[in-house]
């Protein structure tokens, strides 16, 4: 392995030498913001380029409203009655480990599913933040990432439509756009519905959107580059070790130092903070998406879809529709289950049975991160000038961008544009 090597000219002593390790979607936002605030920035992944992980299989989402825990009241109940079922957007893999499994309980446990409210606030904060960000990024660089605009959220049956006052109440306490349609107000705004087995109606949201991760990130990585952030592939970083102001990093047989890192290495990052004693409560969750190639245009959605019985997505990405959900808990592989794979076929039958070739459709699977509580871990820890950046969960993208301008802001020294109250590890702490 070659030894890394930070161009000494390029150094200048009113910046700091800063490592993200990480490529996905969140550590190239992280590199990003540090370079436009002046910082000489080294990103740092163990795979050939960025996004070829976690953010290569993202639905394409980025769905503020919609950016809630998944964890809900009868949650427990939900997991074991998929057991017996055919289909099931919860899938309980029978090699649980013990850490796992109290982690589960954990995460349906009743005082979580209790603070479910403040956990969506929080989360919501971020997400908001960061479609402004979004905003804004589009405008300086004439971003072009395939994004559509709206999201349709659907119900199967009237009891659905009908629960969804408390979240329509809580829409409305947070002035999200939204609207209540009924199964024929559905059909006409989203007319490839037309074929849909039942629709009982849905919740509309015109400011929400969906888009290319994957696209996008590469994108952000251009612009990076171009700003002077240096990328380091085919590169994994074995252990930090903070000491006399600054952090080494070793790297088989090298040592990098820098004066800070941002930890953001997705599921991999439980394993580089536990060797600094930070012990962070990370399970990696297993989610899968099929993308398949459009062949009836007439019949495509327009609109991103939400299925709230089995929460499944489906985003329209060009000529390409991507179909993601699932979470399965406890597989330790990248295999495809049956039932996994039936159910995300199960709901493009439903909905699009006739706007793909979703029998030929590319399969990814993957791991992402996640903590009990479903909110990212963000800024500074207790070893001197390590920061991270993690646990975003199924809303990676949703909330990417905001989390990143934070830590790049307190690690030049500024305060965040936003209440970071409950996203940093001092929520552990109380």
């Amino acid at each position: 392995m070659s030894k890394i090597v930070i161009p000494q000219e390029l150094l200048k002593p009113a910046t700091r030498q800063i490592v993200v390790i990480g490529g996905g979607i969140i550590g190239m936002s992280t590199a990003y913001f540090l370079a436009q605030a002046g910082h000489q920035v080294a990103l740092i992944e163990q795979h050939r380029n960025v996004a070829e992980v976690s953010t290569l299989g993202n639905s394409g989402m980025l769905a503020t409203a919609s950016t809630t825990p998944w964890a809900v009241n009868g949650m427990r109940k939900r997991i074991f009655s998929g057991l017996f079922s055919q289909e099931a957007s919860t899938i309980l893999n029978a090699r649980l480990s013990p850490s796992l499994w109290r982690w589960l309980m954990r995460w349906t446990s009743k005082p979580e599913l209790q603070r479910y409210q403040l956990h969506s606030e929080r989360m919501h904060r971020l997400a908001r933040y960061s479609q402004q960000i979004l905003l804004q990024l589009q405008l300086d660089y004439q971003l072009d990432f395939e994004q559509s605009s709206g999201l349709l959220q659907l119900f199967r049956t009237e009891k659905e439509l009908a629960a969804t006052a408390p979240l329509q109440a809580l829409l409305t306490e947070r002035n999200v756009a939204h609207r209540l349609l009924d199964g024929a107000g559905a059909q006409a705004l989203e007319p490839a519905l037309q074929t849909a087995r039942s629709v009982a109606g849905g919740l509309y949201f015109p400011e929400l959107s969906s888009g290319n991760c994957t696209l996008f990130t590469k994108q952000l990585k251009a612009i990076a580059q171009a700003s002077g952030v240096q990328f380091h592939f085919d590169v994994r970083v074995d252990a930090i070790d903070p000491h006399d102001g600054r952090v080494a990093l070793k790297i088989g047989d090298d040592v990098l130092q820098a004066d800070a890192v941002v930890v953001a290495a997705g599921t991999g990052s439980a394993r580089l903070l536990r060797k600094i004693g930070l012990k962070v409560p990370l399970q990696a969750v297993k989610t899968y998406t099929i993308t398949a190639a459009i062949k009836n245009y007439e019949v495509a959605p327009k609109l991103a879809l939400q299925d709230d019985a089995y929460k499944v997505t489906m985003a329209r990405l060009g000529e390409r529709i991507r179909v993601a959900g699932i979470a399965e808990l406890g597989a330790r592989d990248t295999g495809i289950d049956d039932k996994a794979l039936r159910t995300l076929l199960k709901v493009t039958q439903d909905w699009y049975p006739d706007a793909a070739n979703y029998h030929n459709a590319q399969m990814w699977t993957g791991n992402i991160p996640m903590l009990a509580d479903e909110v990212p871990l963000i800024g500074a820890t207790s070893s001197s000038n390590v920061y991270i950046n993690v646990g975003h969960g199924g809303s990676g993208w949703s909330m990417a961008l905001g989390t990143a301008k934070i830590v790049a802001d307190q690690l030049s020294g500024r305060l965040p544009e936003i209440d970071i109250d409950g996203l940093t590890l001092a929520r552990y702490r109380r």
